[in-house]
């Protein structure tokens, strides 16, 4: 029988009230608040904490604050990465950061989802459970020589393509091919380029 953390990373429903899931949670909102309010120019510090938190972190990343996530261990980062100001990043599945990735201020990435149809997103065996939705989460990938703008979300399952760029706000709401830019609400190609 899998655990809740398994279902999380295989895409089922699950039950984000699970101990397990519980206790992985507040480690990480402990580590943030240590991120958080850490002494800006102590960069080893902060690389410390993001190794603690993070599945793993390249070569030459900044990650500014404030930081948001939500279990942290589901977060790998390649090399040569700027997360800039104010993300938030919705672990509950991975989030794949390639190498020579810019993310601007105020970006978004959510694995977490629920169904649109409200049978299937409430409980109702919740009873007395602070549980009352299901959850499921799906994979995030952001690819090689990517730049996300400012302000944009990524919903759960897309993927973005090596040295795409995607334009800021945008919303992309399903995966974005290679080698474009791309922007809006929804998020669509706008123009190819010669790479």
């Amino acid at each position: 029988m899998k655990t809740e953390y398994e279902k999380c990373i295989a895409g089922e429903p699950f039950n984000g009230g699970d101990p397990e899931l519980v206790e992985m949670t507040l480690k990480t909102k402990r580590l943030l608040v240590k991120l958080n309010t850490s002494d800006y120019a102590d960069t080893e510090g902060r690389r410390k904490i993001l190794r603690e938190m993070l599945g793993s972190i390249g070569e030459n990343v900044h990650v500014d604050i404030d930081f948001h996530c939500e279990y942290g261990k589901n977060i790998f980062i390649g090399d040569r990465v700027i997360i800039n100001m104010n993300c938030t990043f919705v672990d509950n599945n991975r989030i794949e950061i390639g190498n020579n990735v810019l993310i601007a201020s105020n970006v978004q990435i959510y694995t977490a989802t629920h169904s649109t149809n409200a049978n299937e997103r409430i409980r109702n065996d919740a009873g007395k459970s602070d549980e009352f939705c299901i959850t499921y989460a799906l994979p995030v990938r952001i690819e090689d020589n990517v730049w996300i703008g400012g302000g944009a979300i990524l919903l759960p399952g897309v993927t973005i393509g090596r040295n795409t760029t995607i334009g800021a706000g945008s919303v992309v709401t399903r995966s974005i091919p290679a080698n474009c830019v791309a922007v809006g609400n929804p998020c669509k190609v706008i123009k190819h380029l010669d790479v």
